[in-house]
């Protein structure tokens, strides 16, 4: 599996009182679910980059407040009807 490093200033995150032991899953799964809002990945591939799986990721993303489906009115209609 290829990975990529990201270098963050130190300055810019939380002090580490503040910071979660697992902060580093954190920032994956935000990552993640970020791109996942901006249509930019699929929730499979969201899932595969934090970690978990699609159903998993989904469940994870509608607790952080993240709508699962974009639709337009007149989609969301059509989908009732």
């Amino acid at each position: 599996m290829k990975t990529l490093t990201l270098e963050l200033p130190l300055e810019g995150l939380p002090i580490a009182a503040e910071m979660p032991g697992n902060f580093a899953e954190e920032a994956r799964f935000l990552l993640a679910l970020k791109l996942f809002e901006q249509g930019r990945i699929s929730s499979g591939k969201a899932g595969i980059l934090c970690g978990m799986g699609r159903v998993a990721f989904l469940l994870a993303a509608g607790r952080a407040g993240t709508p699962l489906v974009d639709l337009s009115p007149e989609e969301l209609a059509e989908e009732f009807s």
